[in-house]
């Protein structure tokens, strides 16, 4: 009996006007994630609380991605609104290309 192994992030690349992130995965499979979608993602506490007072925006028209710091396990994503607490673990960046 062989164990199956989960996909994980093994890459990773901005668009060059920041738009985008690139994504590749140990079973070769390439995603692209924009820089909407990912702020729209975010389930750091202070993004948490806005959504439970309702006070989240629904979308973030024209924001770019402004830097990446690779945790690890998570990149910490960085958005040119100042939003900078978003970690993004590997497995929730597969998830969210995945819906």
């Amino acid at each position: 009996m062989t164990a199956s192994v989960a996909s994980t992030v093994t890459d990773y690349e901005l668009s060059a006007d920041l738009s985008e992130l690139f994504v590749r995965a140990t079973d070769d499979h390439a995603i692209s994630l924009s820089a909407e979608r990912l702020r729209v993602a975010c389930k750091c506490a202070h993004c948490t609380r806005a959504r439970i007072d309702e006070r989240f925006p629904a979308r973030f028209p024209g924001i770019a991605i402004v830097g990446i710091t690779d945790l690890g396990y998570g990149l910490n994503i960085a958005f040119s609104d100042g939003h900078w607490r978003g970690i993004y673990p590997k497995s929730y960046l597969l998830d969210l290309a995945s819906h």
